[in-house]
C-alpha cells in the first residue's frame, strides 16, 4: 500500500462526514445510524439519497451542491477514491453530503425501511459474467426494497450498453415504471447542457466520453409489491470492456 493511501485513510478516520463500517460486526449488532441518518448524522430533515459505488464522490458532491435541502450519502469500499469527495465536501462546507465506506452487498443493514428516497448507480461495473453481482439485478433490487421507500427512484447512469439493456429488461419483466431512458444522454436535445444529469460528470464518465462512447441514462421506480424475476434475455456483451473494471481499464490504457 502506498504512503499516499495510508495518509488518506488516516485523514478519513478524522472526517466528520465519513462513516467507516466493515460488514462483519453487523452480524452480531445493529448499525447505530440505521433509521437515524437524518437526526443523528445530518441533524437535518429532507429527502435521503444514496449513490452506490460512488468512487471519487463526484456525483454525491455535485448533487449536494445543487440541492441543499436534500441529504446525500455516497457509498463505496474504496477509501482512497472516496477521500477525494469527502475532502472536497468538507472543504466546501457541504453539510448535506456524507460518505459510508463499506461493502454494498450488505447495504440493507445500514438503512431502515422507508428511510431512503432515491438511489443513484453511476458507472457501476456491469458484471457481465454473473447477474447477481449487477447492481440493477433482482438480487440487489430485493435488497433496495428493504430500505427504499415504496415507488422510490432508481437512477442508472452508465457507459455500458449491456448494463443499460439488461436494466431495461429487468424493468420490463417486473413491470417497473421507467420514467426516462436515453442511449445518448449528452446528445439528447431534450436535456439542457447545464442540467445536473449532464453537468455533473464522474471520472469514469469523462473517460468514456473522451473515447467517443455515449452515456446511457435510465430512471425507474421500484414498487414494493410483486415477486421479482430475472429476465430471460440474451444481451450482447460490450466489446470494448473486459469482464472486470481493472482489466478493462488496463486494456483501454494500452490503446
Amino acid at each position: 500500500m502506498s504512503k499516499g493511501k495510508l495518509a488518506k485513510f488516516a485523514d478519513m478516520a478524522t472526517y466528520a462526514n465519513v462513516v467507516e463500517c466493515p460488514f462483519s460486526p453487523l452480524k452480531t449488532q445493529p448499525f447505530a445510524l440505521r433509521g437515524h441518518w437524518r437526526d443523528a448524522h445530518f441533524q437535518a430533515n429532507g429527502p435521503l439519497v444514496l449513490e452506490l459505488g460512488c468512487g471519487r464522490g463526484e456525483y454525491t458532491v455535485g448533487l449536494a451542491r445543487r440541492f441543499g435541502q436534500t441529504l446525500f450519502v455516497g457509498v463505496d469500499i474504496k477509501g482512497a477514491r472516496m477521500w477525494s469527495g469527502a475532502t472536497e465536501a468538507l472543504r466546501d462546507g457541504l453539510r448535506n453530503a456524507a460518505f459510508l465506506r463499506t461493502n454494498i452487498e450488505g447495504i440493507d443493514h445500514f438503512f431502515a425501511p422507508e428511510e431512503v428516497d432515491e438511489l443513484w448507480l453511476t458507472f457501476s461495473d456491469p458484471q457481465m459474467k454473473k447477474a447477481t453481482k449487477r447492481l440493477t439485478s433482482t438480487h440487489f433490487l430485493a435488497r433496495y426494497r428493504r430500505f427504499l421507500r415504496n415507488d422510490g427512484l432508481v437512477h442508472l447512469k452508465t457507459d455500458s450498453n449491456f448494463l443499460y439493456q439488461y436494466t431495461l429488461a429487468v424493468a420490463e419483466a417486473n413491470h417497473l415504471p421507467v420514467e426516462m431512458a436515453t442511449t445518448d444522454l449528452h446528445g439528447d436535445a431534450h436535456i439542457a447542457p447545464d442540467h445536473p444529469l449532464r453537468a455533473i460528470r464522474t471520472y469514469y464518465e469523462q473517460q468514456w466520453l473522451d473515447r467517443g462512447l455515449t452515456i446511457k441514462y435510465l430512471r425507474m421506480r421500484l414498487p414494493h409489491d410483486g415477486t421479482l424475476v430475472e429476465p430471460n434475455v440474451e444481451i450482447p456483451t460490450d466489446d470494448y470492456r473486459s469482464f472486470n473494471r481493472s482489466r478493462r481499464s488496463a486494456a483501454l490504457t494500452a490503446k
